[in-house]
């Protein structure tokens, strides 16, 4: 429920940010000289990018949140088997071990949606946010059925 809510607050003050920097845009080409209309034409791109990045985000956050319900429904979300630090951190080489567990799972099932969840989450553990995004962007392509790009 809190990183629900501090992403609330982080969308909500990056909205805020856009429809201020937009007004600024149109302000500039309200102007009506060449220069001041370049620049706001070029000040209302950020915006319109950076909306499209939230949205994106915000549907893939809502995506893998509902492949965790569903897989919490079936009992399949991995357990928290990892070693932990004095200070908390999860300890690499458990991760690494998690890992190699949850690769071959996948490599056996590569068309279960559930076995690239668990590989996302096990990529996440081992920080590695580039591959974890990517797997789960593959389950959430198998659970609702489209196209897998390799």
């Amino acid at each position: 429920m809190r990183a629900k809510l501090s992403y609330a607050v982080t969308a909500a003050v990056l909205v805020f940010y856009f429809v201020l920097v937009g007004s600024r845009g149109v302000m500039l080409i309200q102007s009506g000289t060449l220069l001041t209309v370049t620049f706001g034409v070029a000040v209302l791109i950020l915006p319109v990018i950076g909306l499209w990045f939230l949205w994106k985000n915000t549907q893939f956050a809502r995506k893998a949140g509902e492949l965790a319900a569903a897989l919490d429904a079936e009992g399949g979300l991995p357990v928290d088997e990892l070693k932990r630090t004095p200070g908390g951190r999860i300890d690499r080489d458990s991760a690494d071990e998690v890992f190699a567990k949850r690769k071959a799972e996948t490599e056996a099932a590569p068309d279960d949606w559930r076995s690239w969840f668990r590989l996302a989450v096990a990529y996440h553990d081992a920080r590695d946010t580039p591959r974890a995004r990517k797997a789960m962007q593959r389950a959430i392509a198998l659970h609702d059925g489209k196209p897998v790009q390799t």
